[in-house]
């Protein structure tokens, strides 16, 4: 049994990427009999705006599924532009020291897990693990600094350079550096982590929650939309590295033309406000809040096909984590991204893919898979058969569980076998 302090700066009860993937994270480790302490922040994701149920600046403690919740005070810009996106982190970092540094002391770990976002939070968890005596671990869940810059948050150069000397100081301070591609591996590999510190950590989904289901859902009641009518969905946050003004040109293209497509964009974000002004007009074009776990895999069987836009300045900076759900609803996937790209890779054979940024190229992709009933049969009985092979719940998250042991200096084999006899091993 390990004793393992969290802290990252997502959690639930935020249901959407980061936050959903560090809860079940350390909820499951909490379930296989594993003690698991958690420092965190008030929940603002990805409205970008705290809850009344939480007080942005006050530390808080909380039992959630038997883990011990510790929540540090933050800064929440309602704009998240560059320079606010910097002292939002920057005020984590600060906040969640004295709590790390408390249960550090007081706790005594096996380990340490930082998690990127934040980075700059992360460099005190490897410091404190030293400290400690125990083993630290970082999992990236994408490259903040790149994206910043290729994303055009930030442009000065001196500060890019700074930027990514502290980047690599980091990243060489832990006992082990995770991330969710083969690709971003390459990429922290260049930023100079040894090989033998890696691990990939792709993001999974649970597939006997997410299964093919009815295309015939309340979804179309509710939007007024006939069986006859095909289903274009995007859900997940709407900021400014998704590239979701695509799917609204896309969707003018084909307004005329394609009448029965029809595009859902559910989720929250900065951009939604700015996404629903630009699609005003368009009557192909619906927007829907985000979807509890009870509502999620029906809305996910609602769609024909999903789209995953993106930005060519985006490329492997992240692999966006609501493709795993998107295989595993048997719909094919309509992709941007370029030859050679972690999505484009992901994607082949489970879905299309065009060029990144090209909003064109999107709309001639959707007329093809839209005209085509048996393309989009194959490619979505592709798209479960992966999600099964590649992005299961119980058999990445076992894979870590004895990496996480072996790191410790436990017998992550003799653990397995001792798991309760409802969980199966891989």
């Amino acid at each position: 049994m390990m004793r393992i302090l969290f802290c990252g700066i997502n959690y639930a009860p935020d249901l959407i990427g980061v936050p959903k993937f560090n809860t079940e994270l350390c909820e499951w480790l909490q379930s296989n009999g594993h003690d698991i302490h958690v420092v965190t922040a008030p929940p603002y994701y990805p409205e970008w705006k705290t809850s009344e149920d939480f007080k942005t600046w006050a530390y808080r403690s909380e039992t959630r599924e038997g883990v011990l919740v510790k929540r540090a005070p933050i800064y929440v810009p309602r704009n998240p532009s560059g320079p606010k996106r910097l002292i939002h982190h920057a005020s984590f970092a600060l906040t969640s020291a004295w709590p790390v540094i408390f249960e550090a002391c007081r706790w005594r770990p096996h380990l340490l897990i930082a998690v990127a976002p934040s980075l700059i939070s992360c460099a005190l968890v490897a410091l404190v693990a030293r400290c400690a005596g125990a083993k630290s671990w970082l999992h990236l869940q994408d490259f903040e600094v790149d994206a910043a810059f290729n994303l055009g948050l930030f442009s000065n150069r001196l500060l890019h350079k700074l930027m990514l000397a502290i980047e690599r100081r980091i990243l060489c301070s832990f006992d082990r550096v995770s991330t969710i591609s083969p690709q971003m591996l390459r990429r922290l590999q260049q930023k100079g982590v040894d090989n033998q510190h890696l691990f990939e950590l792709r993001n999974w989904v649970d597939i006997n929650q997410i299964v093919p289901g009815d295309r015939t859902t309340n979804f179309r009641r509710i939007l007024a939309l006939s069986d006859s009518d095909l289903i274009a969905l995007y859900s997940g946050a709407m900021s400014n590295k998704q590239g979701l003004d695509l799917i609204i040109e896309a969707a003018k293209e084909l307004e005329q033309s394609h009448s029965h497509i029809h595009f859902i964009l559910c989720g929250e974000g900065p951009q939604k406000s700015k996404l629903k002004k630009m699609a005003a007009s368009l009557r192909n074009v619906h927007f829907i809040g985000l979807q509890s776990d009870a509502r999620f895999g029906q809305l996910l069987s609602t769609a024909d096909f999903h789209l995953l836009p993106q930005r060519g300045e985006a490329a492997d900076l992240v692999l966006p984590s609501k493709l795993g759900s998107m295989f595993a609803s048997g719909r094919p996937v309509v992709a941007m991204a370029d030859p050679g790209t972690g999505i484009a890779n992901e994607v082949e054979g489970a879905g299309l893919v065009v060029r990144a940024g090209d909003a064109h190229a999107f709309a001639e992709a959707l007329k093809t898979i839209a005209k085509n009933p048996d393309l989009r049969l194959t490619l979505g009985a592709n798209a479960r058969q992966r999600a099964e092979q590649e992005w299961n719940k119980t058999v990445i998250l076992h894979s870590l569980e004895c990496e996480l042991l072996t790191l410790c200096g436990q017998n992550g084999e003799a653990a397995v076998g001792q798991r309760p006899q409802s969980v199966s091993p891989p």
